[in-house]
């Protein structure tokens, strides 16, 4: 009798345990289900926050001569508008004035080759001094297609040419690993360049010479030239020319991208914000980092 009076005793007390557990999963629930929704919510407007969605842009170099580029590729996949201007005109120094600056290339045997411009205007500066680079000199540049663009100009050898993955802290390791004591390091520039390289090298008592071989002419732009959506530079004189044109300017909502550490760092030292950057491992070129923020913008 008392054992079926302990049961029916026990019988309630589970029924009311799960009457109040129920009460009180409910509200737990709802709770879970709001904070899940929250959480999504800010996820959403982290990923939609992200990029600005664009419609025009402004690349400000050269039109390619052809329609088969990727830019072109973008502007009627995504249905952009893209615009080519160059914000500079760039003028290679003659041999008789680099003379006057009385150093020269054959006296280094490494030379710091940043883009494939320094390139062709380096070896073309070489050719009008009648000077020919002796085929052990050792060249450094920062992405592996500014390397193989060497190709053009020298026997490519691997021993002879190395390369960064697109930011100065891999180029720096670059020279680190493979600079040897006593090697001298030339850097052929614009009058208009960043000094991070020649910094890095003064830093580790690297014997190293800047030579202006271009000088950057800043070309004359107009307001309507700034109305895109994204205005895209690649090299630090273009960064330099907008402000010539218009020292107040102000970057707002404009979405800007760089292209190259030394572009990147000019962008960033004026306080803006550098929304597209490139090469990356992921985004080698800048029609592919742009392609990536257009997805991005567009929640894909």
């Amino acid at each position: 009798m008392k054992l079926t009076k302990a049961k029916k005793s026990i019988k309630k007390v589970t029924r009311n345990i799960t009457k109040v557990a129920a009460k009180v999963s409910k509200p737990v629930l709802k709770s879970v289900k709001q904070a899940l929704k929250k959480e999504q919510n800010v996820s959403s407007r982290s990923v939609s926050g992200i990029s600005k969605k664009i419609k025009t842009v402004l690349l400000t170099q050269a039109k390619p001569e052809n329609d088969k580029n990727p830019y072109i590729e973008l502007s009627r996949k995504y249905q952009l508008e893209i615009e080519f201007k160059p914000f500079v005109h760039l003028e290679q120094v003659t041999a008789s004035v680099f003379r006057k600056f009385k150093v020269n290339p054959l006296n280094f045997d490494s030379v710091v080759i940043t883009s494939r411009n320094i390139a062709d205007h380096f070896f073309k500066l070489c050719e009008d001094m009648r000077i020919r680079m002796p085929d052990e000199t050792k060249y450094y540049c920062m992405t592996e297609s500014v390397a193989l663009y060497l190709q053009k100009y020298i026997q490519y050898r691997k021993r002879r040419v190395f390369y960064g993955e697109g930011s100065l802290d891999s180029f720096f390791k670059e020279v680190l690993h493979y600079y040897k004591e006593g090697d001298k390091f030339f850097i052929p520039c614009a009058d208009v360049h960043k000094s991070d390289i020649a910094d890095f090298l003064r830093k580790h008592n690297i014997h190293h010479a800047e030579g202006v071989i271009l000088n950057t002419v800043p070309i004359e732009l107009k307001k309507k030239d700034l109305q895109h959506d994204a205005l895209i530079f690649f090299s630090p004189g273009g960064v330099n020319a907008l402000l010539k044109n218009f020292p107040d300017y102000k970057q707002k909502g404009q979405v800007i991208g760089g292209f190259g550490p030394l572009t990147v760092a000019a962008i960033e030292d004026e306080n803006w914000k550098c929304d597209i950057i490139a090469p990356t491992p992921e985004s080698p070129s800048m029609a592919m980092a742009l392609e990536k923020y257009i997805l991005a913008s567009r929640g894909k």
